[in-house]
């Protein structure tokens, strides 16, 4: 229950980025500098909180099928956002990605609840920016700023249906948990290298725009180290 009650921060992220987005579009060099941030905070969550679980339960065959399985994933829907054609399909891609997001964040309460309020904080960051972007894009055909707004808010719904769905791994045995985790962490370091770095990148950088990533990653481990 308290992944899906977490899940509550990235959900009024969401709203405060299509808001804002509505009211002025962000520059392509806050959009960067978002992206950079949100990637630190992303890889340092997978590096101390997730990583950490996988190998203090020990189970490699469990550990490599999961990891399979999740960069199998993370690449179909790459497939899949690259073949989206008009506002639609972009939404189906975004919701699938939502959707995953959310998932791995119940894995994460099922690794700990430290872990998940860390993951909660890297995912809002990430969400926050989605919200942004993806309420850019849909200004550009729907002219009502209030329907924008309530379709970006709908897809975010499926945050806590993700983190839902997550929450009966943590009854089953330790080898299928760790499987999972392993699924989690792939979809974390995909969404750190494939799409937050390398949209970023898409834009020229400047030394601040890239130190944004390590104000991230320390930032997160900092919190790391203050929560009991």
């Amino acid at each position: 229950m308290s992944a899906i009650f977490y899940t509550l921060i990235p959900l009024v992220a969401v709203l405060v980025g299509a808001i804002l987005s509505t009211a002025r579009r962000p520059g392509a060099g806050f959009v960067s500098a978002m992206q950079h941030l949100a990637a630190g905070v992303v890889f340092a969550a997978a590096a101390t909180e997730i990583l950490p679980q996988i190998k203090h339960d020990a189970s490699p065959a469990a550990t490599l099928l999961g990891g399979i399985v999740g960069v199998a994933v993370m690449l179909l829907l790459k497939q899949l956002e690259g073949r989206a054609k008009g506002p639609v399909a972009m939404l189906g891609a975004v919701g699938i990605d939502i959707l995953v997001d959310g998932l791995v964040l119940g894995l994460a309460f099922v690794a700990g609840e430290k872990a998940g309020i860390l993951l909660t904080v890297a995912l809002t960051l990430e969400v926050l920016f989605l919200g942004l972007t993806v309420t850019a894009e849909l200004g550009e055909t729907i002219t009502s700023k209030l329907r924008v707004i309530a379709t970006v808010f709908g897809l975010s719904l499926l945050l806590p249906l993700g983190a839902a769905i997550a929450m009966p791994v943590a009854v089953l045995p330790t080898p299928v948990i760790v499987g999972f985790l392993s699924f989690g962490l792939m979809a974390l370091l995909y969404l750190v290298t494939e799409e937050l770095l390398a949209e970023a990148h898409e834009q020229p950088d400047s030394p601040l725009i890239s130190a944004m990533f390590f104000v991230g990653f320390l930032g997160l481990l900092v919190i790391e180290e203050v929560l009991p």
